[in-house]
């Protein structure tokens, strides 16, 4: 029996900055959705792996580039989800950290933009739902894997860590066993930086995320845990 199925990838691209949590969309340029606020993605091509059919398109419709990429699930089962034919899509979510980058709209895409996430539009397709998923997986990886670090700058303020899990977990957390906890890994250095903190100008201690200590950990019986009271 002949199928007519295409296969596409899209991407859900969270973006955090001062306390809030973005998330990336295009705008259509042409077709019926033409002016609809969607997520980055697009058909792969024949000879084309999936994750680099991810990384094109990004490239192609937002000019971004990402340095985590972790295929979320496979959206298909409403098979009127695109009117046009039959589309299954493998849906991936990253982190970056959004002043890295300039966005920049190309090929299909009209325009790309940072919508906070409580702000998302009715995107097109089934992508809201996608968004969701995308979110409720990050909040449960925050706990157990240090990806949030890709949402800060290289050097930060001890607070600004605090501040992007308790927004991104939507709750409060007892900063003081979150400091004693991350700290204990030996996975984040304390630098000689200082910088002002606030209105009122306190020197506070700039740190970073030991990358290289965290693989070489990972090769042993490590498990990064986190516990909130």
């Amino acid at each position: 029996m002949d199928q007519n199925i295409k296969i596409a990838v899209d991407a859900i691209v969270f973006g955090y900055e001062k306390g809030t949590l973005y998330v990336l969309a295009v705008q259509q340029r042409f077709g019926k959705l033409a002016d609809r606020w969607v997520l980055p993605g697009g058909f792969i091509l024949n000879d084309e792996p999936l994750l680099m059919a991810v990384e094109r398109e990004l490239k192609e419709e937002a000019g971004i580039t990402v340095n985590y990429l972790e295929q979320l699930g496979t959206f298909g089962d409403d098979i009127n989800r695109d009117e046009r034919f039959r589309v299954i899509s493998v849906a991936y979510f990253a982190l970056v950290n959004p002043k890295n980058f300039v966005l920049k709209a190309d090929t299909d895409a009209k325009d790309a933009k940072w919508f906070p996430i409580t702000e998302i539009p009715q995107l097109g397709y089934d992508h809201n739902a996608m968004v969701n998923l995308a979110h409720q997986r990050l909040k449960s990886k925050l706990t157990y894997q240090p990806i949030g670090f890709d949402l800060l700058d290289q050097e930060f303020l001890f607070s600004d860590l605090e501040n992007l899990y308790c927004s991104i977990l939507e709750r409060d957390i007892d900063r003081r066993n979150f400091r004693k906890k991350i700290l204990s890994f030996g996975i984040v250095i304390e630098t000689d930086k200082v910088v002002k903190m606030g209105a009122s100008g306190r020197p506070g201690k700039l740190f970073t995320f030991d990358k290289t200590k965290y693989n070489q950990l990972l090769k042993g019986n490590f498990q990064f845990d986190i516990s909130f009271a």
